[in-house]
């Protein structure tokens, strides 16, 4: 017989923006929850549990899972799983994933899908055979909609094509306040707009004149209020439980920083994530005596970042022009990976993967999978085709090449020495 969830008092306001606002202890946060999931949830025939693998939506799933199975929180029609396995993950991170999974197939009342972006599309055949640089914060994040959010939508849509077109699709992600400030700024701007609430989760309702997918999607994040510290209660100390599911969520914990994990270093992305201003959760992981074998992906983010020098790029020699004929705005701007670099580039993150596994074989460890035999393959057909992104023919100069100014207007500016000076004194555009 399934253990009562935690004891849930009475409700109680709280100010989710205010920057004094009350510490929640664990069962007032498992009560909110637990409110934002009964008064959303009846409204859709279908529940869709968006899981990253990650600390928020494991816990936001497990949770779910447990309030069900207990009696507390009605079942919708269908709850499928959707993860989404962007082939980036953090080593503890992929097998806690699996665990987990092998947990769900207990329920025949979950559907599970597992969904990954095209061959060509995944992130390391992206850069490496696109020659696509690695994603920045400034003007070129694609990779997370390019390996997540576009894949997880792309096999909804497929799944509402065979319901009836009045049914609607509540999808549930971890999105959790206090994670990023940038992503707090945006929950708070929404909360007065397009139908969205923060007072029980986060709740942005199916809107009426859209047609298609959108139209029948809406989506809450039933964990909006919970701090870093309800989350590892969930995750460590509840969720292990055989009561509470028997989840096997304490390795998350090793990807997070183990025990000493606080809100401020309690994010992950994928490994040697090059967004990150530093890569705490691999830092994290490689200093656990487990998992140490692993220090050879430190070596990641500087592949990365040489993957941007202009010595490795190549750059529109000026005149650039859009379908109308008019000038492009950012003129000589940098461009794609050079072929040459790729390759270079390919072969250090396979010595990378090499090394933790030789490591992990010896000591009977886990393996490492940045590249598989499917993906390096294809990465070496598009190199050898020379395959470009659009509107590049690989013949542009290097960008650490010097040439002429070029102007938006068409003006140029010659350059006060030819490119073989510059070169000879090591100057770089």
């Amino acid at each position: 017989m399934n253990a009562p969830a935690p004891n849930l008092r009475g409700s109680r306001q709280h100010d989710l923006f205010a920057a004094g606002a009350e510490r929640l202890v664990y069962d007032d946060a498992v009560e909110m929850t637990l409110m934002s999931l009964a008064e959303h949830g009846p409204k859709h025939e279908h529940w869709a549990m968006a899981w990253s693998g990650g600390k928020d939506s494991t816990a936001t799933l497990t949770l779910i899972v447990h309030l069900i199975e207990a009696g507390r929180l009605a079942p919708p029609k269908t709850l499928t799983v959707y993860y989404a396995d962007t082939r980036q993950e953090l080593t503890p991170l992929a097998i806690a994933a699996s665990d987990v999974m092998a947990r769900l197939a207990r329920f025949p009342w979950i559907r599970m899908r597992v969904v990954t972006a095209p061959l060509d599309r995944r992130f390391l055949v992206y850069i490496l055979g696109r020659g696509v640089p690695p994603p920045n914060n400034n003007t070129l994040r694609w990779c997370t909609r390019q390996i997540k959010i576009d894949p997880m939508a792309v096999a909804i849509e497929a799944d509402l094509a065979g319901l009836p077109e009045t049914d609607t699709v509540l999808t549930i992600t971890g999105v959790r306040q206090g994670e990023s400030a940038i992503r707090d700024k945006r929950i708070e701007m929404s909360c007065s707009k397009d139908g969205a609430e923060c007072g029980q989760g986060w709740y942005q309702q199916v809107l009426p004149d859209m047609k298609g997918v959108r139209g029948r999607l809406a989506t809450l994040a039933p964990i909006l209020h919970w701090r870093v510290c309800n989350v590892w209660d969930w995750l460590r100390i509840y969720a292990p439980m055989p009561a509470y599911g028997g989840w096997a969520t304490a390795m998350l914990a090793d990807a997070y920083g183990g025990d000493e994990a606080e809100e401020a270093n309690a994010r992950t992305g994928c490994v040697g994530c090059p967004l990150a201003s530093r890569d705490k959760a691999l830092e994290a992981v490689v200093a656990l005596p487990a998992w140490s074998y692993l220090a050879p992906l430190l070596g990641l983010r500087p592949v990365y970042r040489d993957l941007r020098l202009a010595r490795n790029r190549l750059r529109q020699p000026g005149g650039e022009t859009r379908k109308d004929g008019t000038l492009v705005a950012n003129q000589q701007r940098m461009g794609p990976i050079t072929l040459s670099a790729r390759l270079e580039a390919l072969d250090r993150i396979l010595a990378i993967q090499a090394a933790c596994n030789a490591e992990a074989d010896r000591l009977g460890r886990p393996r490492v999978d940045l590249l598989n035999t499917e993906e390096e393959t294809r990465i070496r057909e598009l190199i050898a085709a020379g395959t470009w992104p659009q509107r590049w023919t690989g013949d542009e100069p290097t960008a650490d090449v010097p040439l002429d100014a070029v102007f938006p207007d068409g003006s140029v500016q010659p350059l006060l020495f030819g490119p073989t000076h510059y070169r000879r004194h090591g100057a770089t555009a």
